[in-house]
């Protein structure tokens, strides 16, 4: 099996009167290469007559985002013209690439009835030779995500890109991303086993578990050397995670505010051309 190199806690770090925790980065964890940014927000309920979720127009450059919407919605627009509303159980992936502009606001029947409320997003590096590639988003709907059913429906993977078998995900990955959530009854078991020289990503969403022997619970990362391909997971209570895996790009990463690139000169560039206009028109 895997030896667990590190059990990350999320830290809480709330963005206006939305509840908010991230494991990644924090002073103990910089990247799981090339997974780079994880916001847990929620759970929490919202009134009726509320403000939804705080992310108005911002840019993006030389990364990818994912989007899981466990509870309530989110409604996307950017600049390169798409627009629309994903509900619970939809997953929306967005390669801002070269640059562009996106909002990720609350629906307005949700800001009008309120409601229960998780979301998290995922930021999935790019590799030098794709950070200038154009802008792409997709939406997708709960239904429209393929699932795979195990021991007799006590374990569900969602699949949203790479192959679980021979299913393909939802999403195509241009990096080669494995990506699922997997929600378990509790008192399940289930194997993975992972190519040694890929990196896995695997957080807790809900719930406790032992993997390779180690318990974890909600709201912690778990780093694992490279050093065999093996994942036994054994629930102690429902529960929901993401899993993933990719080979690192062992490229310099700079991150500053809303660009990820590989130089400091390819940041200020960045800074450069969203105030030139070259994200395309926010409208």
């Amino acid at each position: 099996m895997r030896t667990i190199k590190k059990i990350h806690q999320a830290e809480y770090r709330p963005i206006a009167d939305l509840i908010t925790y991230s494991p990644l980065p924090t002073r103990t964890l910089s990247q799981v290469d090339p997974f780079i940014f994880l916001n847990h927000h929620g759970f929490q309920h919202y009134p009726a007559n509320n403000r939804g979720l705080p992310f108005g127009p911002h840019p993006h450059r030389g990364m990818e985002t994912v989007t899981f919407i466990i509870e309530g919605d989110i409604m996307h627009k950017d600049s390169s013209g798409h627009e629309s509303i994903i509900n619970s159980g939809g997953v929306q992936w967005m390669t801002a690439g070269s640059g562009l502009i996106h909002a990720e606001v609350s629906s307005e029947q949700f800001k009008k009835e309120g409601g229960d409320l998780e979301i998290l997003q995922l930021w999935l590096n790019l590799p030098a030779k794709l950070k200038m590639s154009k802008p792409f988003y997709l939406g997708l709907q709960k239904d429209e995500i393929p699932t795979i059913s195990l021991e007799d429906d006590a374990i569900q993977v969602n699949l949203i890109s790479g192959k679980w078998g021979q299913t393909p995900g939802a999403f195509e990955s241009k990096t080669d991303v494995f990506l699922s959530t997997i929600a378990f009854k509790a008192n399940t078991e289930l194997n993975i086993d992972v190519a040694k020289e890929r990196n896995i990503f695997f957080y807790i969403i809900r719930g406790a578990m032992t993997v390779n022997g180690e318990h974890v619970e909600a709201r912690q990362l778990v780093e694992f050397q490279n050093d065999a391909e093996s994942i036994n997971i054994k629930t102690e209570s429902d529960s929901l995670i993401i899993f993933g895996h990719a080979l690192p790009f062992n490229e310099p990463m700079v991150a500053q505010g809303p660009f990820v690139m590989n130089t400091q000169e390819e940041i200020y560039q960045a800074y450069i051309d969203y105030q030139q206009g070259k994200f395309g028109t926010w409208q």
